[in-house]
């Protein structure tokens, strides 16, 4: 059994992005603030003094963290004990996701078009869940991840881009959510990739195993 699958060929996530991103294109600009009520001179008075609205705290809003384009280096997940070179994936013929070559079941790679771990979006790396023989694959322990446990991506430009486990979920191969996965978001976001759901009967996964994670530093 080779990779997340009996073929050696079978891809590692079932339903790739049609259109994937660029990173210019997974950045998205923050959305102008909605423009504020205004209210009479007098109803205001009404509602509390003029002192009172003065010294009233402005609300900032905090800023997530971004850091600039570099394409990643390795992996490393301290709970499970992992650690791992990666690859650079794009797409197959067939549109889906390229996988790791999978000998002995590591090194995980990088989907090269999603945003580089750090930038505004969703990096992606994909993993396998088994080896040759059976034996464990880089990314066999996603399940053990617990929310707050950490993942950290080495990048090439000397900084590491610490993750936190936000959530993780399993999805259906033939009902893979693309936009929940691969969509934009506001904030700087990595998601891990193996599969999951072995069935026993046709020897192969039906599932997707998706660790949802965010940039702390």
């Amino acid at each position: 059994m080779a990779g997340c699958a009996a073929p050696a060929t079978e891809p590692a996530v079932q339903a790739a992005p049609t259109a994937p991103a660029s990173t210019s294109t997974a950045r998205t600009e923050h959305p102008a603030p909605e423009p504020t009520p205004t209210t009479s001179s007098a109803a205001a008075a009404t509602e509390r003094p003029e002192s009172a609205l003065s010294a009233a705290p402005k609300q900032e809003k905090v800023q997530e963290p971004i850091l600039p384009e570099s394409p990643p280096v390795t992996v490393t997940i301290p709970s499970l004990g992992v650690q791992s070179q990666l690859l650079r994936l794009g797409l197959q013929n067939n549109g889906t996701l390229e996988v790791p070559p999978g000998d002995p079941g590591s090194p995980a790679g990088w989907y090269i078009h999603s945003p580089t771990p750090g930038e505004r979006g969703p990096a992606v790396i994909l993993g396998h869940v088994n080896a040759y023989g059976n034996g464990p694959g880089v990314f066999a322990g996603l399940r053990e991840l617990k929310a707050g446990d950490t993942i950290e991506v080495d990048r090439e430009d000397g900084t590491t881009a610490v993750f936190t486990v936000d959530r993780a979920e399993a999805y259906s191969k033939d009902t893979f959510p693309t936009e929940t996965v691969y969509g934009n978001t506001a904030g700087s976001e990595l998601r891990l990739i193996t599969c999951d759901g072995y069935d026993s009967d046709t020897g192969r996964f039906d599932d997707n195993y998706v660790v949802y994670a965010k940039l702390v530093t």
